[in-house]
């Protein structure tokens, strides 16, 4: 039977009325919440699982606590990780002030960020009178049930939120600082300026030109000592260094670099190559008795701020003959420490130019800011600003993208991309060394003092 038309069940004007009844009350019983939406940025493609997400607005609106005798949920837990805060709250806002006031303000425009009309689980909510950020576990639209034919309220289920890197950037200091010491932080040590280092080089006859590896050797745990035959009367004796590699777990010799190519010799010397815990690596030489090549090359200053070495160059006139080549070697303090010589060429008749790369960044501007993208110029790795000490030159930072892949590289420059704060970067650390519960560096240092980690294989042979 149908139902009696003589009575309205509801008309717009009573559910004006009703609409209007629930507002004042709110504002009269409520208190101001800030309701902060979340914003997918990134979803995993096969099962949609959402990789990073933001929550950069926010907006105040009136809610009435449903809780009449403090939070719900299981309270405070004690588990052998610490304190669990499982604390719950409920409130209950306009439907209409919702879809007034927060949704017709949403941003749309990204494609890549999703948005919704209406109150969404994984929204935060910041209750100002316990200073806590809830998330939205689950939204009730059904309450009170359809009173005449329309619904009035949406009541928010919400739980303590517990932060996993997201990006909080909602320019209320209040709330953003809750976040500067929790999640992922790494640690990215700075250099604010650089200077250029300068060497010579000094020509000799008689010198080793080039050095021949013809056996690698095997089981070096360090690398060996390279002992020449002396020089004649009035000569200069070589000198020079190993370089180790390791492949399958077994150490080798890789090359043999000069720091000496000597002078006076009419015969190639011998090599003797001991110590390091191996065996078997052997070389050979050849010199140049005639004309003259790169004997010695002379720092004149270390420079600063290089954190890898920088490329060297022999410049001058050869002639028939072949230019010289080197490698530099960064020391502490990030200053060039020696300039290695790998051919010490021939044909030269005055001393050439010797030209080292300038450090990545000679001057560091600017003040990186709290939660802003950096960016690393070689390895595009991104991370979020935690805090950064100008004096220092530490900049800590959360939310580190590739790192598993790659992570920042030293001697990369940093970009900051709200602030242009540059700077580049003089060590990297990717261990999380404020998480009061991680103790990698105590687990470590206990398995050294077990473990011979030196051995190819410390678990013995089989």
């Amino acid at each position: 039977m149908a139902l009696n038309p003589f009575f309205l069940q509801g008309s717009k004007n009573e559910q004006r009325l009703i609409q209007d009844l629930i507002n004042e009350q709110l504002k009269i019983y409520g208190i101001d919440v800030i309701y902060i939406p979340r914003k997918f940025v990134r979803k995993q493609t096969i099962i949609k699982e959402v990789q990073s997400s933001k929550f950069n607005d926010n907006f105040s609106i009136e809610a009435y606590v449903n809780n009449y005798d403090g939070y719900t949920g299981q309270g405070d837990l004690l588990t052998k990780f610490g304190m669990s805060l499982k604390d719950e709250l409920s409130l209950i806002i306009s439907k209409e002030r919702f879809e007034d006031f927060i949704s017709t303000f949403l941003d749309e425009s990204d494609t890549e960020i999703e948005v919704s009309s209406r109150p969404r689980e994984g929204d935060l909510v910041y209750f100002p009178l316990g200073q806590r950020l809830f998330e939205v576990k689950f939204v009730e639209h059904e309450v009170n049930f359809y009173q005449l034919g329309k619904l009035y309220v949406y009541e928010l289920k919400c739980e303590l939120f517990e932060y996993e890197d997201e990006v909080i950037d909602t320019t209320i200091d209040e709330i953003d600082t809750q976040i500067e010491d929790q999640g992922y932080i790494t640690t990215l040590q700075l250099f604010g300026s650089g200077q250029t280092a300068t060497a010579t080089a000094d020509l000799s006859v008689g010198y080793i030109k080039e050095i021949f590896l013809n056996n690698d050797g095997y089981n070096y745990t360090s690398p060996p000592t390279i002992v020449f035959d002396n020089a004649p009367f009035n000569g200069t004796t070589a000198t020079a260094v190993a370089i180790t590699t390791s492949s399958g777990g077994a150490k080798s010799v890789y090359s043999l670099l000069l720091t000496n190519a000597g002078a006076g010799y009419t015969v190639a010397p011998k090599i003797a190559i001991s110590g390091g815990g191996g065996v078997g690596a052997s070389a050979t030489c050849s010199i140049e008795t005639n004309l003259q090549g790169v004997y010695r090359i002379n720092i004149t200053n270390h420079g600063s701020g290089y954190a890898t070495p920088p490329l060297v160059t022999i410049g001058g006139t050869v002639g028939v003959g072949k230019t010289a080549t080197a490698v530099s070697v960064v020391g502490s303090g990030q200053t060039i420490s020696s300039i290695r010589i790998v051919n010490a060429g021939f044909g030269y008749t005055v001393p050439p130019s010797v030209t080292i790369a300038n450090p990545p960044l000679l001057v560091g501007v600017g003040t990186y800011i709290f939660n802003e993208e950096i960016t690393g110029s070689t390895s595009g790795t991104k991370a979020r600003v935690k805090s950064w000490d100008k004096d220092t030159k530490t900049l800590k930072v959360s939310f580190v993208d590739n790192l598993a892949a790659k992570g920042f590289y030293a001697g990369e420059v940093l970009v900051g991309s709200s602030s242009g704060a540059t700077y580049a970067i003089s060590s990297y650390n990717n261990w999380d060394q404020y998480d009061k519960y991680s103790e990698n560096i105590e687990i470590e240092a206990a398995s050294d003092s077990i473990i011979d980690f030196s051995e190819s294989n410390p678990f013995g042979v089989f």
